[in-house]
């Protein structure tokens, strides 16, 4: 069995719609199929999640009126007009619009609840056009098969739970393919949440584990895993195959490429996964799998952008002893903060996360209740894997480096750009 996962970029129109048909069709060999929300919906309902919380009328009706026109552009480009898929459609909707009169106490919480019908919207409107098309095509509700815990925005799974449940009703007969979502689960007293975003990847790596998948094909806008974002780097090349390993490294540093618990599920049975274009489906892509030897290959560049360091000091001069990590490592937990880099010594302890992470000024208030804190926006985080003296030295010209890090496979540099 083949599981593909399809993100949002993959079906941001109604042709990335009929595109996937075309791929499911003419390549013939996926049983289940993960989707994403279409395009930047996910980005939407977080603006409806925050005009519902904040009360903001005319937020929530912009907000709302661009997703509902969006979604019913792509039903109008996909069928005639008089399928069961468009009152399906309706239904959702006038849910999200009835959340704003209701009091919401938690956001994160109401998050999970409206955040999570991006996907419910895709692959129902996805299953209805595949079964236009002839294919033999069952919608299923992850939400009731992959069970977490109650950690809104980051919950953890039930393995025994989701496993009994996905194998007693994810798995296609012979007859027909199974599309559902990604990114998405619920308790087991029918609550939705989220694993994460970008979690989609997870989700397809849970399903190929406890359904013991041939593979897995992540289908992106790109011709396979870059060893450098071609945005940033004029001269990036594919890589043809990498490790398990690696792959996990790239996600960690930030490569835009999984999500990072992607890796564990398939590694923990060997099921390999492939990296390919939709654009170019025909293209061999970047497998994933037990290929170390392949790892050194070429070296691999990750910039992330709008990074802030923030450096903490006693106010004495006393030393940064453990109860000060302790404390400050509680508050990166309490507000879900993920640090790209750490750096300490006698009295200084500094860091480097993303600038645009929630709550993080919010931090930086609660650590000037008890520490000098100063920090730096706007820089840039650059990770190389592999590296030699000569791609070091290049990686710094005309920048001015204000942490530097080495290990033996990975050197990290944050930089401030000069005029």
């Amino acid at each position: 069995m083949v599981i593909y996962k399809f993100g949002g970029a993959s079906v941001k129109d109604a042709e990335g719609v009929k595109n996937l048909g075309n791929i499911l069709i003419s390549h013939n060999e996926a049983r289940i199929i993960v989707v994403s929300a279409f395009g930047k919906t996910t980005n939407n309902l977080e603006e409806i999640t925050r005009a519902i919380y904040e009360n903001d009328k005319k937020w929530f009706q912009e907000s709302y009126g661009r997703l509902r026109d969006y979604h019913f552009a792509i039903m109008n480009a996909l069928f005639r007009g008089d399928e069961a898929i468009y009152k399906e459609v309706e239904k959702i909707f006038s849910l999200i619009n009835r959340a704003f009169t209701e009091k919401w106490e938690h956001y994160d919480y109401l998050y999970d609840q409206l955040v999570c019908l991006g996907e419910i919207l895709s692959t129902q409107i996805i299953c209805s056009y595949l079964n236009d098309q002839g294919l033999v095509c069952r919608w299923v509700d992850i939400r009731k098969n992959l069970i977490t815990d109650d950690l809104h925005r980051e919950a953890r799974l039930d393995w025994e739970t989701s496993q009994q449940r996905i194998q007693s009703n994810c798995m296609p007969n012979d007859q027909e393919v199974v599309i559902t979502q990604g990114f998405i689960g619920g308790t087991d007293d029918g609550i939705s949440t989220t694993l994460g975003r970008e979690g989609s990847d997870y989700t397809a790596a849970i399903l190929a584990n406890v359904l013991d998948a041939e593979k897995v094909v992540i289908w992106k806008d790109v011709p396979g895993v870059m060893n450098a974002d071609p945005r940033y780097f004029k001269h990036s090349q594919k890589l043809k195959r990498i490790s398990f390993q690696e792959a996990i490294e790239l996600a960690y540093y930030g490569a835009k490429i999984l999500h990072p618990k992607t890796i564990k599920p398939l590694q923990n049975k060997s099921i390999p996964l492939h990296v390919k274009s939709f654009l170019e489906p025909e293209k061999e892509g970047t497998l994933i799998g037990e290929y170390k030897r392949y790892d050194e290959d070429k070296p691999i560049f990750i910039l992330k952008k709008d990074q802030i360091l923030i450096s903490v000091l006693p106010r004495d001069f006393s030393f940064v002893f453990e109860e000060t990590l302790s404390r400050i490592y509680s508050l990166f937990a309490k507000y879900r903060i993920k640090v790209n880099l750490v750096q300490n010594s006698a009295i200084n302890f500094t860091f480097c996360v993303d600038e645009k992470s929630q709550d993080i000024y919010q931090l930086i208030e609660d650590l000037k209740e008890d520490y000098r804190v100063l920090y730096n926006t706007g820089l840039e985080l650059l990770t190389i894997r592999h590296y030699n003296e000569q791609i070091l030295e290049n990686a710094q010209v005309g920048r001015r480096i204000l942490v530097e890090q080495r290990s033996r496979h990975t050197a990290q540099f944050l930089m401030d750009t000069e005029d």
